[in-house]
């Protein structure tokens, strides 16, 4: 799938070299998949097969790195995942301890690559994508003298989906190592906050780093299909989490009211979800043909074709967002968005002015604030307007990039 996280810091990354920094995006267990230019390393370290057969085959800790790292070729693990490789949160529990081992766990070689080959790139400053990898944390610090610093972008909805059984032990874990980073970014304040609490860290560690979207392609303008059915959207993960079931209820509410209108619905399935899917389908069989499921956009123009099909995006999140990058992308090509009132959304909104916000896991609200929208859609072009305007200004490449600069001159400095 496209990875949000990995879409985003690939987008980070090239901003940072736009500015004249020197970056290197190292992909650890898969290579990233993003479309745009991909400017990560073409090595995948702690690669998903080998990650496996340490944890699973003590005899394939001794077979020598040199064999044991054709495994980690980039095409070889593509082929993997889609054949069996999960990498699915209630299947991956007691991996998960393992890896948090780092240094001293089954890993350990994998672990010593990695800061072996960060050491080489003298780097001024390190930031983890995530916490889970924060059992590479110090190893990297024994060849590192700058400040290693961590992104926090939804660890929390990884370590909540494990089996009760590891669920609170990878917590402790995870928080346990954490405390050894030098500080840590989030993208909102209310994530800075929750997760702050979630894995009881020091708050006044956290950087807030805007978001950021490539923004070459998206060409949308607000107001376009100005005449044409009424169609709501959802673009993201066909997940639980993500809370199309909320917006498959609305929509039914609001198809009673307004015959007319459409539902479109793009976004990765993945196999365990696929039930989930037929159960929104079911959910959704007395709309008929006003509900659209066209699967998972393969590029970038695809998506930009998919966004401007619709005239709102709505993604009512079960769970607290950390980021919300298809709120960006939905107001990049003028289309308003309607989220719930939790996770980042408020502070999206009120940043972008491009979008209303409802009562969470309440379809009706949802359904009210949607024929709102199609009932005016002068309001809707003045809400897409005013998003896309908000968004070229506040969350290009080149502000994101001018932020991290500022943080990370601080941190040095320090």
């Amino acid at each position: 799938m496209f990875c949000g996280s990995c879409m985003h810091d690939n987008t980070w990354a090239r901003a940072l070299m736009a500015a004249g920094c020197q970056v290197s995006l190292i992909p650890t267990y898969t290579p990233i998949r993003v479309d745009e230019a991909n400017v990560s390393s073409p090595r995948v370290f702690l690669g998903g097969l080998n990650v496996y057969l340490d944890y699973r085959y003590r005899f394939w800790q001794r077979i020598p790195r040199k064999i044991a790292r054709v495994l980690d070729q980039p095409w070889l693990i593509n082929l993997a995942t889609k054949i069996s490789v999960s990498n699915d949160a209630a299947e991956l529990g007691d991996l998960t301890l393992a890896m948090l081992e780092g240094e001293s766990g089954p890993h350990h070689r994998e672990v010593a690559e990695l800061a072996e080959y960060v050491c080489a790139l003298e780097p001024d400053v390190v930031i983890f994508s995530n916490a889970l990898l924060a059992g590479a944390l110090r190893e990297v610090r024994k060849v590192c003298r700058g400040p290693i610093y961590c992104t926090l972008q939804g660890d929390d909805v990884f370590l909540d989906s494990l089996p009760e059984d590891y669920r609170q032990q990878a917590i402790e874990a995870v928080a346990g190592r954490a405390v050894e980073f030098d500080g840590f970014m989030t993208h909102s304040r209310f994530y800075r906050d929750y997760i702050a609490r979630y894995l009881q860290l020091d708050s006044t560690k956290f950087g807030l780093l805007p978001l950021g979207i490539d923004l070459d392609g998206h060409d949308g303008v607000a107001g376009e299909r100005n005449g044409q059915p009424f169609t709501v959207g959802y673009f993201a993960r066909i997940a639980p989490e993500k809370g199309l079931r909320h917006l498959a209820e609305a929509f039914c509410v609001l198809h009673q009211r307004r015959p007319e209108a459409r539902l479109r619905v793009g976004g990765y399935l993945a196999p365990q979800n696929r039930s989930y899917l037929r159960e929104v389908q079911k959910l959704l069989r007395p709309v008929g043909d006003a509900f659209e499921y066209v699967g998972s956009p393969a590029t970038h123009e695809e998506k930009v074709r998919f966004l401007r099909s619709i005239d709102v995006l709505s993604v009512p999140t079960e769970f607290q967002e950390p980021k919300g990058l298809y709120v960006l992308e939905a107001l990049a090509n003028g289309r308003p968005v309607v989220q719930p009132r939790h996770g980042a959304f408020p502070e999206l909104i009120e940043a972008t002015g491009g979008g209303r916000l409802v009562e969470p896991r309440d379809p009706v609200a949802l359904a009210d604030a949607l024929e709102e929208l199609a009932d005016q859609p002068e309001t809707c072009e003045t809400l897409g307007t005013t998003g896309q305007t908000n968004v070229r200004a506040k969350f290009s490449p080149p502000a994101m990039a001018q932020a991290t600069i500022e943080l990370l001159e601080r941190a040095v400095k320090a």
